[in-house]
């Protein structure tokens, strides 16, 4: 059994050099929405695992459907705005 690689990749895992890039940390910034209506889609779900919904648990799922649904067309249309933007000559 060979120790001494995990123990020098764990040590290695968090050097600064590893950190997220500005770009990187922006991409999540701009999935934030979309994460956030998953993270309550995801709660509504789990609220209604161990009952029948109810026909107010039905319309949290909804909306919080709709909300999952808006979220990555909105996050859809802009990146593709901003590719349109980056792209010489637009989207084909």
């Amino acid at each position: 059994m060979n120790i001494v690689p995990a123990l020098a990749w764990g040590a290695v895992a968090f050097e600064p050099w590893r950190e997220p890039t500005d770009i990187e940390l922006d991409a999540i910034d701009a999935e934030m929405p979309l994460i956030r209506a998953g993270i309550d889609l995801l709660d509504a779900e789990i609220a209604v695992l161990d009952r029948v919904p109810s026909e107010l648990d039905e319309r949290r799922l909804r909306r919080a459907r709709r909300r999952v649904l808006a979220a990555r067309r909105d996050l859809t249309n802009h990146t593709t705005a901003e590719t349109a933007r980056v792209l010489p000559g637009g989207v084909a």
